[in-house]
Parts: C-alpha cells; structure tokens; sequence
C-alpha cells in the first residue's frame, strides 16, 4: 500500500518507529475494527484508532448522547446532547482523519446479531456497559475467530485483557475464553450501573486510551499484547497489578 504525501505526513510519527514503519501503517490502514460502545471507554479508543489511521471503524450504540456523558465521553460535546452516540462519533473521526471510514451501527447488539456482524471485521474491541453485551460478544468472538480486546470500568478500577481462545498457546492448551475468566454473569442489580456507582472520568479516558493502544499493537504487531494476562488498574492508590491465566 502507498501513501500520498499527506499521510506521510500525517503518520510520520509512527512511520520513523522501526516497530510499525511504513509496513505497520499500511497493516493499520488496512484493518477494519469493530468497537462495541461509543461511551465512556469507547470515546478515547475511538479517536486515538482514528488517528492512527486504522482503515474502517465499525461502532455499534443505540443511545443517543445526554449531559451527563459529557464528564467522560469526550468524542461528543454539548451541540451533540440528543443525537445519536454512532452519528456525533463519525463526526469526530471525520473531524480528526478524513481517510478513515465509519461504519455506524445504531442498534443493540446481541446474541441473535452479533456473530453477523463481527464476521464483518478483522478485530473487536468491546467497551460496552453491560454483562449481556459483554459475554454476547465474546461468544461471537470466540465462534468467528476475532481476536477480542475487552475493558471494564468500576468507579475507581479497571481491567484489560485480549481474548484470543481460539488459538493455542506454546504448551498446546487452548488460550482461555471470556467464560473461563468469568463463568457467570452477575445477577441483575448485584454490580450497580455507572448512573448509580459513579465513574472516575479521567479512568475511562486511560483505559479507552490503553484500550487502542492494545488494538493498534495486535494489528501491527510489536511487542508483547495482553493475550493470556488481565491488567487491573487502581486508580485508588495509583497501583497497576497484572494476573497471569
């Protein structure tokens, strides 16, 4: 793939890192992402694929942006209070990177719609608000064989892991599922919602943040990903601890 002298320059940053160069920019370019919720996790992680030139961005939300998402959700602003999350986002991307298509979904996505749609792009990263969605998705995941990058939000914690169970790891044993990690899905009511707990919004802008940088490593490929090991932020104590499983 060439790239015309404004992405050059555009992507100058990354092309002059030998860990993606003009190969890795090209594999980015290329990619199509899907991002489960343009909220508080998916506002950061969506801006910061655009800018980094990720090729097409699918985004499923069927909410529309209200005063109370501005605290976190930092793709919207008050002009957008009342439309729908999908259509303020495209906006922003088109704002920050004309060369990346959006691809709006503005519907719930669930278990009767979710493998269709995940079929459809290379990588899924999920920032959506709820353990249906959740557990629906990675269920997707694991059947069409798409690598999974999942973050969670509590008020003053987080967690980050990719998802890859459909491979193997060196030993020969499959990588673990979502359902590995967590069997059972709460019961309704027992973990509150973000409106009744509360949410540190600068936490959602550092995950939704580490959340891309995950996606942009598993397509370009440097480094060591998270496959295999959960991160768990404190935003408490400032502490970052990581489980191996």
């Amino acid at each position: 793939m060439s790239f015309s002298d404004t992405e050059i320059e555009r992507y100058a940053r990354h092309l002059v890192l030998p860990e993606i160069g003009g190969p890795g920019q090209a594999r980015l370019a290329a990619a199509r992402v899907l991002v489960i919720g343009a909220g508080g996790l998916g506002a950061p992680l969506i801006l910061y694929l655009a800018a980094a030139g990720v090729g097409c961005i699918g985004i499923v939300d069927d909410d529309t942006v209200s005063l109370s998402n501005l605290q976190r959700q930092v793709i919207h602003g008050v002009a957008d209070i009342g439309r729908p999350k999908v259509s303020s986002a495209a906006e922003a991307v088109a704002r920050i990177n004309p060369h990346v298509l959006v691809e709006p979904h503005a519907h719930r996505i669930e278990a009767r719609n979710a493998r269709a749609l995940v079929a459809q792009y290379d990588l899924v990263a999920d920032g959506c608000d709820n353990f249906e969605t959740r557990y629906g998705v990675a269920d997707a995941c694991q059947a069409e064989r798409k690598p999974l990058v999942t973050a969670a939000l509590g008020r003053f914690d987080a967690t980050l892991t990719t998802l890859r169970p459909f491979e193997r790891r060196p030993d020969g044993t499959p990588n673990p599922s979502y359902r590995d990690l967590f069997p059972r899905q709460p019961a309704p009511g027992v973990v509150p919602s973000c409106a009744e707990a509360g949410v540190l919004g600068a936490l959602a802008g550092m995950m939704g943040s580490m959340m891309a940088l995950e996606v942009i490593r598993e397509i370009t490929g440097f480094g060591t990903g998270l496959t295999g090991r959960l991160l768990m932020i404190d935003a408490m104590g400032m502490r970052v601890e990581e489980v191996g499983y």
